[in-house]
């Protein structure tokens, strides 16, 4: 119990520490002192009558959804006497994996630097200073000569990273019950099987209604509709962020959507964000980084190529070119088993005085990252809020699907929670696939990764992810991946390699998220 309360005060204490250098904290401040001119404003009751003014006026509620936002990506209470890295994560082996993948990255950065000739950063002259500038609402149309960059890596080498992942503490074999699972990650970790999942996914059930579901045998869809929308517009009216987050767990109507997923994660446009993102874009036309290659290459290789994303392409470049320019991000690495990459000053190498973080937030893009922003395109039209939508979608859940830790929302995770679902409640298709060379993660390992954006229908794939801003988890993805296999299972099972595995499963463009969820979830046989 009293351990219970010490954690309980020191998330409190960092809470307050955040918020103390927020918006909001100064914010309030302001409004505290605006309310001491007001008539109903007693000397001798003053704490309880601003308290009742910032309950009137709207602003308490305002700090209750800052509190949730915080407690939202708070990491777990850990023992006082832990170092600060088991923060970022407990695990030893985890961590050193994690450090040694990070040093491949840079490897491959660097190397591409020294063969190409290229700095990591430059100023821009001048006259490339405005000519970017008065293009800057139609990027796409610009075609600067990309064929010498390559993106630093792609999922699939990033997946063999992770299938060589090992615990030495089971290198002898140790573990008779791990020793069953014949799937690519070898590592125990816990997750959860479809009880389980099934107790967290409850709003899922069969018997709840759910926007995406067109035949529901209790309520006809046209009635669960209307009646989920008026609730939907009181939750907004009310401006509860928990109220949100569970609301959404049954999906969100399409024209509330975009201010659903703002209140959930804490989103206003206020003045000082739109300064800010303007202050970033500054950057971006003063300073040229090799990044921006990679973030132009990507784009070019990815969204541009798709049917539903292509016109979205000069906001893809904006905001991505903003965020790898915005420190706000580096924050995240606080609770995020990997750290920022950093460069030194030249003949300076070593000398921490003289590291800056490269890009300056900590982040090097990869092959498929642009498809984080693109699904978002469709929502935000505001540059500046579909910035920080995605900025805030990325510190909460995107950087957990390509960093290596023990989190049950971690790619580690899902693709053990996907294998085991698979091997648990499909064997017949599970040893039929690994008999032929097609190990199933082979194939899903790409979705996972990728959030399934560029895979699903666009409708399917945001119905997908009001269910991870619902539940603030990523499990579901691999749930979604295990329920696929399930779909197709009669198809694959006739397949003899894994080109033909891949072929059945190549378009997922035609299926119905929700349908798959809970059949696969609700009528699964456990």
């Amino acid at each position: 119990m009293l351990q219970e309360e010490s954690d309980l005060s020191l998330i409190i204490a960092q809470i307050v520490q955040k918020l103390k250098g927020s918006n909001l904290y100064s914010q309030l401040e302001r409004q505290a002192w605006a309310s001491l001119q007001r008539p109903e404003i007693k000397l001798e009751s003053l704490k309880e009558d601003i308290k009742e003014f910032f309950k009137i006026s709207g602003w308490e509620k305002k700090l209750q959804n800052a509190v949730y936002s915080e407690l939202s990506v708070f990491p777990l209470p850990s023992h006082p006497a832990a170092p600060p890295e088991h923060l970022k994560e407990p695990l030893v082996y985890m961590r050193k994996a994690q450090g040694s993948w990070e040093k491949r990255i840079l490897k491959s950065l660097n190397s591409m630097c020294t063969e190409l000739s290229i700095p990591l950063a430059r100023k821009r002259p001048v006259g490339e200073q405005k000519e970017l500038l008065n293009k800057w609402n139609e990027m796409g149309t610009d075609e600067p000569d990309l064929s010498l960059f390559r993106p630093v890596y792609a999922p699939k080498d990033f997946l063999e990273v992770l299938i060589n992942l090992r615990n030495p503490n089971y290198e002898n074999g140790d573990s008779l019950s791990f020793r069953t699972h014949l799937g690519l990650i070898q590592i125990p970790l816990k997750v959860k099987d479809i009880p389980e999942l099934k107790e967290c996914f409850v709003e899922l059930g069969l018997n709840t209604g759910q926007l995406g579901i067109d035949d529901s045998t209790q309520v006809p869809p046209e009635l669960f509709e209307n009646e989920h929308v008026r609730i939907g517009q009181k939750v907004l009216a009310e401006q509860d962020s928990a109220a949100a987050q569970q609301y959404i767990r049954q999906g969100s109507p399409t024209a509330l959507r975009a201010e659903l997923w703002a209140l959930i994660l804490n989103i206003s446009s206020e003045p000082e964000d739109v300064l800010y993102y303007e202050q970033l874009k500054t950057n971006v036309i003063q300073h040229d980084l090799l990044v921006d290659s990679l973030i132009y290459k990507d784009v070019k290789l990815t969204a541009s190529n798709d049917d539903y994303y292509f016109v979205f392409e000069d906001y893809l470049y904006q905001v991505l070119l903003c965020f790898s320019r915005d420190t706000s991000v580096l924050s995240h690495f606080a609770y995020n088993s990997a750290s920022p990459p950093k460069s030194y000053i030249r003949g300076k190498l070593g000398l921490e005085e003289y590291a800056v973080f490269y890009p300056p937030n900590g982040v090097i893009p990869f092959h498929g990252f642009s498809m984080y922003v693109a699904p978002l395109c469709f929502l935000y039209h505001e540059p500046s809020k579909l910035y920080q939508i995605f900025r805030e979608m990325y510190v909460r859940f995107f950087f957990r699907l390509h960093s290596i830790s023990s989190h049950p929302s971690g790619i580690v995770s899902l693709c053990l929670l996907f294998e085991t679902l698979l091997q648990t409640y499909l064997p017949q298709l599970f040893y039929h696939l690994r008999e032929i060379g097609a190990q199933p993660l082979r194939i899903s390992f790409k979705w996972m990764v990728r959030a399934f954006s560029g895979y699903l229908a666009t409708d399917q794939l945001l119905l997908l992810w009001d269910r991870i801003l619902g539940y603030n988890s990523l499990e579901i993805l691999a749930v979604l991946a295990a329920a696929v296999f399930a779909f197709r299972a009669v198809n694959l099972m006739e397949v003899t390699s894994l080109a033909a595995a891949e072929a059945v499963l190549a378009d997922l463009s035609t299926l119905k998220v929700m349908p798959l969820l809970q059949i696969f979830l609700f009528a699964t046989v456990t």
